[in-house]
């Protein structure tokens, strides 16, 4: 089992990036995607899912209106736009596997279902 984060970098706010997680060892129909952040000093936050199952999708309220998720099955990548990036998006940028049940989120258990993290910077 292998998820790898991708896509990081330095933005000014206002601006947007795109994050992939590209996944091996199960698939996007048997497991779904959350992101998770975590800026130095803070705990880390859930702040989107999307289900495996059909596809639905949580967004935390930090992020709502302006993160999407999405998926590509074919190429067992999941997606986060990111738009209107502010300076409190910084942080470290994860994405691991589990079950999403309404708004909550089971996580699979295993060190190897949480990716590498890759930086997000917001800064003028």
């Amino acid at each position: 089992v292998q998820l790898q984060a991708s896509g990081g970098g330095l933005v000014q706010p206002g601006g947007s990036l795109r994050l992939s997680c590209t996944v091996s060892g199960f698939t996007l129909d048997d497991k779904g995607i959350g992101w998770f952040r975590q800026a130095p000093g803070t705990k880390r936050e859930r702040i989107s899912c999307i289900s495996g199952t059909d596809g639905s999708t949580y967004y935390a309220d930090s992020v709502k209106g302006r993160f999407t998720i999405s998926r590509d099955s074919a190429k067992n990548t999941v997606y986060l736009r990111m738009n209107s990036l502010k300076p409190e998006d910084t942080a470290v940028y994860y994405c691991t596997a589990g079950w999403l049940y309404g708004n909550s989120w089971v996580q699979a258990l295993g060190a190897g279902y949480w990716g590498n993290g890759t930086q997000v910077t917001v800064s003028s």
